[in-house]
C-alpha cells in the first residue's frame, strides 16, 4: 500500500507516537494502539452523499493532512502505509461480518502482519467491538484480554478464523476470514456497497467511534454512548449538539 502523500514522520506525529519505530513486534503493537486511540472511525463522507475514495493519495491526505478519520479501508490502508514504510510484511484479508441475522458478503478489510516470525491480526476499522491490539494467529481458543475487552480467535477445519468478543458476558461472533491475500482493488466493490447501498449501516446512520485507553465513545445517529470498564452512559442529542460533539469530542468538522 503506497501513497506519494504518505510521510512516516507526519504519521507518527498524527498518532502521537515518539518511541522506537522498526520492523519488530513492539513497534507493530505500539503503532496499532496509538493510531486506534488517535484517529476516529467515522462515516461523514458517506453521510454527505459521497463515495469514499479508495485512492491511496486521497486517504493519506484525508487522514494526515485534513485531520479526518475514516472507516475500515481508510484506517487499515493508512496503517499498512506505515507498515510498508517500516519494512513490515503484511497482507490484506477479506472478512465476513458475522453479527447480522442474515449471512453477509465479505465486506470488511483486515490486515495480517508478519513480524519476528509470527503472524498477527491487525484491525483499526471494525468499530465498537474491534480488537484493541494485534492478535497472534497462533494463539487460538484462548481468552485474550485487551484493556476492558476480551476476545477469542478460533479456526475451523476449512481454515477459516473466527473472531469473537465477549459482550455482556457472552461470546459474540464478530467476523470470519481466511488467509487468502487480497489486492487493494479487490475491496473497491465492497467500498462502493458500503458507501451507497441503502442497507449499509454507514448509509443509514451517522457513526463515529473514538477508542481510548479507558474506553470508547460512540456516536450513532443522535445517540452518544460513552463506555468505560465500569459503566455505560447514554445521551440523546439535538441536531446542534451533534455538531458540537463532532467538533469537540471527536475533533471533526461537521460544517
Amino acid at each position: 500500500m503506497h501513497s506519494d502523500n504518505f510521510d512516516l514522520s507526519l504519521y507518527l506525529r498524527r498518532i502521537g507516537y515518539s518511541g522506537h519505530a522498526a520492523a519488530d513486534t513492539a513497534t507493530l503493537h505500539a503503532l496499532m494502539r496509538h493510531q486506534l486511540f488517535s484517529i476516529p472511525f467515522e462515516n461523514l463522507d458517506v453521510q454527505a452523499g459521497n463515495i469514499v475514495s479508495m485512492v491511496p493519495d486521497d486517504i493519506a491526505d484525508k487522514l494526515l493532512q485534513q485531520g479526518r478519520g475514516g472507516y475500515c479501508y481508510e484506517l487499515n490502508g493508512l496503517f499498512t502505509m506505515a507498515l510498508e514504510a517500516l519494512g513490515i510484511t503484511y497482507r490484506f484479508v477479506a472478512a465476513r461480518p458475522m453479527f447480522y441475522p442474515a449471512r453477509r458478503p465479505k465486506t470488511h478489510m483486515a490486515v495480517i502482519a508478519e513480524v519476528d516470525g509470527r503472524q498477527w491480526l491487525c484491525d483499526l476499522g471494525f468499530g465498537s467491538y474491534g480488537i484493541r491490539a494485534p492478535l497472534a494467529l497462533d494463539q487460538l481458543d484462548t481468552d485474550i484480554t485487551q484493556d476492558f475487552d476480551t476476545f477469542r480467535l478460533s479456526r475451523d477445519a476449512s481454515g477459516y478464523y473466527l473472531l469473537q468478543a465477549k459482550v455482556e458476558g457472552r461470546w459474540s461472533d464478530q467476523y470470519a476470514f481466511d488467509l487468502s491475500p487480497q489486492e487493494w482493488i479487490d475491496f473497491v466493490p465492497a467500498n462502493y456497497l458500503n458507501s451507497t447501498h441503502p442497507d449499509a449501516v454507514f448509509v443509514q446512520k451517522l457513526l463515529v467511534i473514538q477508542h481510548g485507553p479507558e474506553g470508547r465513545v460512540i456516536l450513532l445517529g443522535n445517540t452518544l454512548k460513552t463506555i468505560t470498564a465500569d459503566r455505560i452512559e447514554t445521551q440523546l442529542l439535538a441536531e446542534d449538539e451533534i455538531v458540537d460533539v463532532l467538533e469537540n469530542r471527536f475533533a471533526l468538522s461537521a460544517r
